[in-house]
């Protein structure tokens, strides 16, 4: 008997290949059967037609922040409806490893805007573990909704071997910090961490009171620190995920010598992030010319990640993180007295400095500093709503600034607005999803819960291409576009996972190509489960059939989730990087692959 049959659905293995009419048999958590002929029904315990639709294995999220949600509610279930089955946690230097409660909440919350009342009782309750091993075992034993694959933090190892207040500051590490921290690196791989994520731009700040508003301990770091994990991670052929400085950005020609493959083994490179940034139109030239050098000339093996959908920002008031970038913005973003903040917009003197910083061009970072392109969507004064800041300005005889701040004086977080940072022009976007030096899968599925909803991100992809491919224009087929969000990436973070061939494990996804609809980038709210609160999300519910994960059917469009989808331990599981080596043992590396964790 078989769990599952899938009969009638046009079939994509993960490979590239186009799709072909295919049924499809699953028993216990695997793949067991692919025929172009039909298989008995009466094999089956439950039967999915899915004709007219596309079988795929499931789509993969390379870059989350679900390190808290994971743990309060591990369904996360925003993502699995729309078809993701694997997430990868730990990201931007930010892990809950080997850090206390305290520390692991105060380098998460406040970069990832996720409430700190919300996240740090979480964690005082639920994180037993201290290390790499305990860190396994939790999730050995937790229920999980999809798989999870984990990076560990170098701001988490840096905390953990020099304390809070050292770690962020110009403190150099001790010989026995040093040691500790590479020690922390080499168990996290030990266990099946895909490598470490790091970070090198300032703007991402501390919460709690012991080092409220310092950057992450991750870049006060020195090369010197960063090259002797590096040499770990290139030994053992694991990945570095890591962040160029958004302002000055030269340093990203640090991290394409780092990866290089000339006389020596290259260290696996996943960078942040390949955009269309309206602040510089010219970066998508700069970031697929340098993946170009890195891969072709420096003969590394170097990916820019890239989020597959315009990036909206939706902001409440005076809540806005790309405040971070110049330094009056800073200055708000530090003040955490609300009468004080908002005393201080309406000084004359801050403002005048506030517009100066604004109009400055070389300190531009992620946002463009463009108050007409700032739209108002929420108001209590609605005949507001739908204007953007400036024609508000024009209205009032004030500048842009002056208009909003004296709106937000006014309504405070009841001001909401939205812009947009990147990816408006569709044309730009298709060459940055094709290049062959680009990794689908930046989500930042879990963070700024406010801010961010593209849980959907797969399905924005895919309505490009359709879109494409409508217009007579296409960029890429169906095949290449389903291997983009499965194959390529579970292939090189080496996931068992993004495929559909007997034996591949049952992450499976039925969709229904026609259900892309226009309505892809409309903005709702819905509970965040585990934290009673509303986050922002993007739904288009029409496109996702079902996801199956290990075998078994979690969601389906018509009856929601299955009872037992974030109480059963029969779907998701920790997948390793079996790409990992084991350790050097007495001066010999071994010449296998590192073994599953017991």
């Amino acid at each position: 008997m078989y769990d599952i049959i899938i009969k009638n659905g046009t079939y994509f293995d993960g490979s590239g290949c186009e799709g072909e009419l295919a049924n499809i048999a699953i028993h216990n958590g695997k793949i067991v059967k692919v025929s172009k002929e039909s298989i008995p029904e009466e094999q089956s315990k439950d039967v999915l037609d899915a004709k007219g639709k596309w079988v795929t294995p499931g789509f993969l999220e390379i870059h989350s922040h679900y390190d808290a949600e994971v743990v309060a509610a591990p369904a996360l279930k925003e993502s699995v409806r729309h078809g993701v089955t694997t997430v990868a946690i730990g990201s931007c230097s930010i892990s809950m490893i080997n850090s206390e409660p305290e520390d692991c909440s105060d380098l998460f919350t406040r970069v990832e805007a996720v409430p700190r009342e919300a996240v740090l009782p979480i964690l005082n309750e639920k994180k037993t573990w201290k290390d790499a091993k305990g860190y396994r075992e939790f999730y050995d034993q937790h229920t999980l909704g999809p798989n999870v694959c984990s990076f560990i933090g170098h701001s988490d190892m840096r905390v953990a071997a020099m304390g809070v207040e050292r770690a962020t500051s110009d403190n150099k590490p001790t010989e026995i910090e040093m040691q500790a921290m590479e020690r922390m690196l080499e168990e996290a791989l030990d266990v099946g961490c895909l490598g470490m994520s790091m970070m090198t731009t300032k703007l991402d700040k501390m919460d709690g009171d012991r080092a409220w508003s310092q950057p992450l301990p991750s870049t006060f770091s020195t090369w010197w620190e960063f090259k002797r994990l590096f040499k770990i991670l290139r030994k053992r052929n694991a990945i570095l995920q890591g962040t160029p400085d958004a302002i000055k950005k030269i340093n990203v020609f640090g991290f394409l010598w780092q990866a290089h493959g000339l006389f020596r083994r290259p260290m696996k490179v996943t960078m942040l992030t390949a955009l269309d940034l309206k602040s510089n139109p010219l970066l998508h030239i700069i970031t697929r010319t340098s993946g170009w050098l890195a891969n072709k000339i420096l003969r590394g093996d170097y990916r820019w990640q890239t989020l597959p959908a315009p990036f909206q920002v939706h902001l409440e008031g005076l809540n806005v993180n790309a405040f971070e970038e110049f330094e009056t913005g800073a200055l708000l973003r530090d003040t955490k007295d609300e009468n004080e903040l908002y005393q201080k917009i309406n000084e004359p003197e801050f403002r005048a400095e506030f517009k100066k910083h604004v109009s400055e061009i070389f300190t531009v970072g992620l946002w463009h500093r463009d108050f007409s392109d700032g739209w108002i969507t929420h108001c209590p004064d609605e005949s507001l709503v739908g204007k953007n800041f400036k024609q508000v300005g024009d209205e009032y005889g004030v500048d842009p600034v002056d208009a909003y701040f004296d709106l937000a004086t006014k309504h405070k977080d009841a001001l909401r607005w939205m812009t947009n940072y990147s990816n408006a022009r569709p044309h730009i976007m298709h060459k940055l999803i094709a290049s062959p030096f680009t990794h689908i899968g930046f989500g930042d599925s879990g963070a700024h819960i406010r801010s961010l909803a593209m849980y959907n991100f797969p399905l924005r992809m895919l309505k490009y291409v359709q879109d494409a491919k409508l217009s007579g224009a296409p960029f890429m087929t169906d095949g290449e576009a389903i291997h983009k969000l499965t194959g390529d990436l579970a292939d090189w973070f080496g996931l068992d996972a993004g495929h559909i061939r007997v034996g591949d494990r049952a992450d499976v996804v039925i969709m229904n190509p026609n259900g892309l609809y226009d309505d892809i980038d409309e903005v709702s709210e819905a509970p965040m489960e585990g934290f009673g609160i509303d986050r922002l999300v993007k739904r288009n519910d029409d496109a996702i059939d079902a996801t199956i994960i290990n075998g078994k059917v979690a969601y389906r469009k018509d009856k929601e989730f299955s009872g037992d989808f974030g109480n059963s331990e029969e779907y998701g599981k920790f997948l390793e990087n079996r790409f990992v080596e084991a350790r050097v043992c007495n001066t010999v590396e071994l010449d296998q692959k590192i073994p599953a964790y017991n």
